[in-house]
């Protein structure tokens, strides 16, 4: 059995890979998010290759043998546009602005990396905001929960009240596209 690392913080991809029976442990990328790409698919799945390739690179040799270090990145575009983490709450407001009313996409890029093994996708999933009231944008920046998300929201906490419909996978919006992941690592773990 391989020794599955997650190279992420993030609670939402620990609780996905949870969720599919993966055990795994946390090494957090420290990876410079520096991407040379302009398609948000090709975004994604750079980002993600350079948070897995970190990490793998800080094992050691005889960790690297036996170990599948996944890496994910997600980002949100909209009108040509990519959201990520809003940096102040004017910022996450905008975002939420821009998308309420209208469809954007949300891509997350998968990579992982193991001894011989290196595969990388990108999912896709659109998603359809009712429109919101500029009361209702305030409600919801100040829960607090746009901080931390690409886009400025998460779906799984108080903006699903928002979320009209979804054309895709519901976890690539969350954060990691938890079932494709599974089909394409399931014969190398």
């Amino acid at each position: 059995m391989k020794n599955i690392i997650l190279a992420s913080g993030s609670p939402r991809r620990r609780e996905l890979l949870q969720q599919i029976g993966i055990s795994f442990t946390v090494i957090t990328s420290n990876a410079d998010e520096i991407t040379t790409k302009e398609a948000p698919q090709d975004i994604v799945m750079e980002l993600s290759s350079l948070k897995a390739k970190a990490v793998y690179n800080s094992l050691s040799e005889d960790k690297k043998e036996n170990s599948i270090v996944i890496g994910a990145d997600t980002i949100v575009y909209h009108n040509k546009r990519i959201l990520g983490k809003p940096q102040s709450k004017e910022e996450a407001k905008a975002m939420i602005k821009s998308i309420s009313g209208c469809e954007h996409s949300v891509y997350t890029g998968v990579t992982f990396i193991g001894n011989g093994i290196y595969q990388s996708f990108y999912e896709k999933t659109n998603v359809l905001c009712y429109d919101m009231s500029d009361r209702e944008i305030e409600q919801y920046i100040a829960t607090g929960d746009c901080m931390d998300k690409a886009g400025g929201y998460g779906i799984q906490g108080a903006f699903a009240a928002y979320v009209k419909g979804i054309e895709g996978d519901y976890n690539n919006v969350v954060g990691l596209p938890a079932a494709r992941l599974y089909q394409e690592i399931k014969t190398f773990l």
